[in-house]
């Protein structure tokens, strides 16, 4: 029994013949979780610095940032991040304290605890879960840009001086 002939690959109008071309990549589906460039701090780990390029970060033991952008943050019951966040999703089982701007949801685990700023278009707090500080929803037209700090009011050095009113002597 003899096996049919391998179909040839077609040429294209750039190929000369007798020269075949090598074969395209196919073309890559939409990358999954697991395919995203992914950092992830373990238990015992302490990070201190700034993180460039990473897709989504878990945090599963402590990670002190000025500033960080990723699209994904999660931080694990035995993680703790202090510092600011800007992030598409959110979802915190340990201790978040600083700035988290998440421009679509933020869960808060039931074992989650969030202290400071919390900014997000859509909030997800269950059973026992904590939140403390500001909360900000974002409206859909909202730009997530960072909060600005309020400006205190100026506060006068002594008590305010009043002109004497003008008197004149009423007679009758």
């Amino acid at each position: 029994m003899s096996l049919p002939p391998k179909p040839t690959a077609p040429q294209g109008p750039a190929a000369a013949p007798g020269v075949s071309m090598p074969p395209r990549p196919a073309a890559r589906p939409a990358a999954s979780a697991a395919e995203r460039r992914t950092l992830v701090v373990g238990k015992g780990i302490s990070l201190q610095g700034t993180v460039n390029d990473a897709e989504r970060l878990v945090v599963e033991g402590t990670v002190e940032s000025q500033m960080i952008q990723a699209a994904e943050l999660q931080i694990a019951q035995s993680g703790v991040f202090k510092g600011e966040v800007q992030v598409e999703d959110a979802e915190i089982a340990g201790v978040f304290d600083g700035t988290i701007t998440a421009r679509g949801s933020l869960t808060i685990r039931s074992t989650g605890r969030v202290l400071g700023v919390a900014r997000t278009r859509k909030l997800s707090v269950e059973e026992g879960g904590q939140l403390s500080g500001r909360m900000e929803m974002l409206s859909e037209g909202q730009e997530a840009a960072p909060p600005s700090a309020p400006v205190p009011a100026p506060q006068p050095a002594m008590a305010p001086q009043y002109a004497a009113p003008a008197l004149t002597p009423y007679n009758d």
